[in-house]
């Protein structure tokens, strides 16, 4: 049988990049601290968001590149 294979990120944190992808669609979606951010522009930057919200909250996501 086939090994099935180790999952990256957990199901829960695609939950939250989804709905930040929702918040950056509908245009409210905002980057940085409190209400000092400015408007996410990009798909990247919103699902980076979402990641590291995720990241916070301490669900299974990859540590971030350097």
């Amino acid at each position: 049988m086939a090994k099935k294979a180790k999952r990256k990120y957990s199901r829960s944190a695609g939950a939250d990049v989804e709905s930040e992808m929702r918040r950056y669609k509908k245009g409210k979606a905002k980057s940085g601290p409190g209400g000092k951010g400015g408007k996410v522009k990009s798909r990247k930057q919103a699902i980076a968001i979402g990641l590291s919200k995720a990241r916070k909250k301490g669900k299974k996501v990859p540590r971030k590149k350097k």
